[in-house]
């Protein structure tokens, strides 16, 4: 992406958030938008594929705070793209202050006087506006090449849902992407089978092309090449000369055990491939898990709901519980309140160092709705023997209050 592309694009608008917004907000708007645009859920939409690319393309800069920083910067000392056209000195005030406009300075020779120099019909030399901005974010001239001309691939996201147990314990999923790919006929290279590409004779490989102009040193992208590197003949029939094509394809991915939601997995070098034989860029998993009917998550540990009768957690009992493998026999210790949790150690999430952790049993006691006549006089005659409920402290709260209303 060029300087040029970071002056005329507002990426905030894009994504349609505001320019203070923080990174989770980015992050919010940006997978809301890539759901609704993306290709297979708008085949054959030209529309909408291009949208797809300008948001990811947003997304690419703003989710990088240093390369936020740079552009906000840029676009904030050249007054954000809004540079006036054919203006002329003496003029209202543009971009860089009353009476000056950046086109007239590094435009074309037709927005105003020109000045001397190699060629005579532009200024400095020919060197444009988005050749200075390429002189200066990529430090300057100096004969050497000063970018990559193998560009790396853009990065790949995308959404699985797992059920609770694969999430714990892990899995292996087929993931369908329909993203560019390397064209299998000329493996990338853009050159028609037979033949391969020749090194551009211009920039001798480099992709770009300098020049010196008194104390200014320019650099901009090889024309000859586009900035490649290489230039093609004959080119591919399958990909006309882009290295690439989309295609479907599908990858098994190894989700290991105990993500949770909400968490991405990095793959390296699975997303998209680099032009012209540059690396490819890397595939992020979004994992969403179903909620369990029976076992909830508290980090490591499960957690998981027992009703017990008022006998089972006065008397105490053995129970029978569940575990996400196996089942567990769960000792019930006399006098257990409701509410109460208890541990069993190791049946719960694995985590990252080797250790498990554990499952949080919590008791509830399960009071019936209907009573048969015999165990209501069971019932009845344990409240005559029983001690009272320990509330001495509220029930003289309650006579102190009953006091002050009289």
């Amino acid at each position: 992406m060029s300087s040029k592309d970071w002056l005329e694009k507002d990426f905030y608008a894009v994504l349609g958030v505001t320019k203070s917004a923080p990174t989770d907000e980015i992050k919010k708007a940006y997978r809301k938008l890539a759901r609704e645009l993306h290709p297979d859920r708008n085949p054959n939409n030209a529309a909408a594929e291009e949208q797809f690319k300008a948001v990811s393309e947003a997304y690419d800069v703003l989710s990088d705070p240093a390369r936020r920083k740079e552009y906000d910067e840029m676009r904030s000392l050249f007054g954000a793209g809004q540079f006036r056209r054919n203006a002329r000195a003496g003029g209202p005030a543009g971009a860089g202050g009353p009476g000056f406009d950046f086109t007239d300075l590094f435009g074309n020779a037709g927005a105003g006087a020109s000045t001397g120099g190699a060629g005579g019909d532009r200024r400095f030399g020919g060197a444009g506006f988005s050749d200075l901005f390429s002189s200066i974010f990529s430090g300057g001239g100096g004969g050497g090449p000063t970018t990559a001309r193998r560009s790396r691939g853009r990065d790949v996201e995308t959404e699985v849902v797992l059920n609770f147990v694969d999430a714990v314990q892990g899995a292996t999923l087929p993931i369908t992407l329909r993203t560019p790919g390397t064209c299998e006929t000329c493996h990338g290279n853009g050159a028609a089978p037979g033949t391969a590409p020749r090194t551009c004779p211009k920039c001798h490989g480099h992709g770009v092309v300098s020049s010196n102009q008194g104390s200014f040193s320019f650099t901009e992208p090889c024309r000859e090449c586009q900035g490649v590197g290489t230039i093609v003949d004959e080119k591919c029939p399958e990909c006309h000369g882009t290295g690439g094509v989309t295609k479907t394809r599908t990858i098994n991915v190894r989700i290991p055990a105990g993500v949770s939601d909400g968490q991405r997995i990095r793959l390296a070098g699975r997303g998209e491939p680099g032009t012209r034989g540059g690396s490819p860029g890397d595939l992020f998993v979004l994992i969403k898990v179903r909620p369990d009917s029976v076992f909830g998550r508290s980090g490591d540990d499960l957690t998981l709901t027992v009703p017990v009768t008022f006998a089972e957690a006065a008397l105490g009992a053995d129970l029978r519980v569940p575990t996400l493998d196996a089942t567990v026999t769960l000792r019930v210790p006399p006098g257990t309140p409701s509410g109460r949790t208890l541990r069993v150690r190791g049946k719960g999430v694995a985590r990252r160092d080797g250790n498990v952790g554990d499952l949080l049993v919590t008791i509830d006691v399960h009071v019936p709705a209907e009573l048969s006549e015999a165990a209501r006089q069971a019932l009845s005659d344990y409240a005559a023997a029983a001690p009272p409920a320990p509330r001495e402290r509220l029930d003289a709260i309650a006579r102190e209050r009953s006091s002050y209303e009289r």
